[in-house]
């Protein structure tokens, strides 16, 4: 096994664990010394990796560390970079300089010859078909999601019909027409869609609705037949 391999699996052990483990249960599993075993969570803590623990005590890792861009395929760059791409074109203007600079930062560090691949790619992004404007709030409702809480919204249906719901947020939806915020709704006690270019105006409650996020998502696939992801 190569020492990149190596590194790339005692991260994916690290991920495994929510709480710390033991660097002996680490180097069994690796089939490595325990000498080896510090030095390699040395070497990804230098790359970065938010590594918690010390030799005796056990090790942890930390959320928020993204394997190096090295570490990835040739199709797998394509593929996130083809992501990035859509959503600089299709996503709101946060998101999009988001996904634009996340581009920069993977372009920074690739070696030479993927740099060219990843310039000269051949999968491209189709025009945007949306005939309604941009929805200025969208970061708002992400920001309602990620921090569960609940929104008030006037709301204008298909039938030109008002009406003021308090919603739990937990899913956004980008489709090629229409943006569709997922929740559930407490005027009606079910699972709601609401198009984001027909919400009228919105809140953010300081309420954190009672439920968390994962499981209102969970439920909602079950209902509609969805797999998880």
């Amino acid at each position: 096994m190569s020492r990149t391999q190596r590194l790339l699996n005692l991260l994916q052990l690290l991920r495994g664990h929510r709480f710390p483990v033991t660097g002996a249960q680490l180097a069994a599993q690796l089939d490595i010394s325990l000498r080896t075993l510090y030095r390699d969570i040395a070497t990804l803590q230098q790359q970065g990796a938010n590594i918690e623990g010390e030799a005796g005590l056990g090790y942890v890792l930390r959320p928020g560390f993204m394997l190096p861009p090295l570490m990835f395929s040739e199709e797998e760059i394509e593929a996130l970079v083809l992501g990035s791409r859509w959503v600089v074109a299709r996503g709101d203007s946060r998101l999009s300089a988001a996904a634009s600079s996340a581009l920069t930062r993977i372009a920074a560090v690739l070696p030479e010859a993927l740099r060219h691949s990843l310039d000269s790619s051949a999968l491209l992004v189709g025009p945007d078909s949306k005939t309604t404007p941009a929805v200025a709030w969208l970061p708002d409702i992400r920001r309602a999601i990620k921090a569960e809480r609940k929104l008030d919204i006037h709301y204008r249906d298909l039938n030109d019909r008002d009406s003021q719901r308090c919603i739990w947020p937990f899913a956004l939806g980008y489709f090629d027409q229409v943006d569709v915020l997922v929740a559930w709704c407490e005027l009606r006690q079910e699972f709601r869609h609401f198009r984001t270019d027909r919400i009228l105006s919105l809140t953010m409650l300081a309420t954190h609705y009672p439920r968390r996020r994962q499981v209102l998502l969970k439920e909602w696939r079950a209902r509609e037949g969805i797999a998880p992801q």
